[in-house]
């Protein structure tokens, strides 16, 4: 769902003008590629829940930043209304996943009891994430 976005977002921002280039181009392509490189960074810290939590909490402002830049583009009209609702849609679908899994850290593999992961940590929040499956529960 995640990288399915990024990768929807990309070939949107080729079509922005060239003054936007180092700006609203390249900002919405970064952060909506940082929702996916946070949610991974949070699966490999999810021994430590803290962390777990933080780059959670960061993939999370990041998929709201890239909805901003969204609503920016379409005040712009550099994108229509349908174009925009598509794809608010989805980064609607990703922030909620991301909410339901701060929720439920523990679902995730997070090591919420002991100082030491589970012998076999849960990889679904990334796997389902990353692939645009329908996440259980949602």
């Amino acid at each position: 769902m995640g990288e399915l976005l990024a990768q929807s977002i990309f070939e949107l921002s080729k079509t922005f003008p060239l003054e936007e280039r180092f700006s609203l181009t390249d900002q919405i392509r970064r952060s909506s590629r940082s929702v996916c490189s946070n949610l991974a960074e949070s699966h490999a810290k999810r021994r430590y829940p803290k962390h777990f939590i933080a780059k959670l909490t960061d993939a999370l402002g990041e998929n709201n930043e890239t909805l901003a830049w969204l609503r920016f583009a379409r005040r712009c009209k550099y994108i229509d209304n349908t174009v925009y609702l598509k794809h608010a849609g989805e980064n609607d679908k990703i922030g909620r996943l991301l909410s339901y899994i701060l929720k439920f850290p523990h679902k995730f593999g997070a090591n919420t009891s002991s100082q030491f992961p589970a012998p076999y940590p849960c990889p679904r929040c990334f796997f389902f994430f990353t692939r645009g499956l329908k996440f259980p529960g949602l």
